[in-house]
């Protein structure tokens, strides 16, 4: 299954990736050092540098897979037409009048404090497809909340 990732997140998995796998040396240096100090079957020291190599060769392979199978998005094609992928969207709370804008964005690329939500939050869920002006209803935990579409950016 294909994953979509803006360039910048492709680039950010690509240096994830490069930094992960620099760790290598390391924990092969601290497989030696604990295999020198003797008798293997009683060696904590051991076995933690093996479920270390293990976690860490783990992360290697996820992160692999995940930018062999990326597709970017062509952010060229992008419009402000309705509520897409990658677009920036300001919303008013209805209720209390306070706005906040959010990027519409991957799942692997969310990030509250960035004020980038997953597409597949109930947020961006009721958000997409619409168009400035619309108010959307969206299922929180608090009960029902109306938002209306302020402004759609790229």
């Amino acid at each position: 299954m294909a994953t979509y990732l803006t360039q910048e997140g492709y680039d950010k998995k690509m240096e994830e990736l490069a930094a992960l796998e620099a760790q290598r040396p390391a924990i092969k240096q601290a497989i030696a050092e604990a295999r020198d100090k003797g008798d293997l079957s009683e060696n904590a020291e051991y076995d933690a540098a093996k479920e270390a190599q293990g976690m860490l060769e783990m992360k290697i392979a996820k992160l692999k897979e995940l930018v062999a199978t990326a597709r970017i998005i062509d952010d060229s094609k992008l419009n402000t037409e309705e509520v897409q992928l990658l677009n920036k969207v300001t919303i008013k709370n209805v209720a209390n009048g306070m706005t906040m804008a959010y990027t519409i964005v991957t799942e692997s690329e969310a990030n509250l404090r960035e004020f980038k939500i997953a597409s597949n939050t109930p947020i961006a869920q009721a958000l997409l497809g619409h168009k400035v002006g619309d108010t959307v209803k969206v299922q929180a935990p608090a009960g029902v909340m109306n938002f209306e579409i302020v402004k759609i950016e790229i």
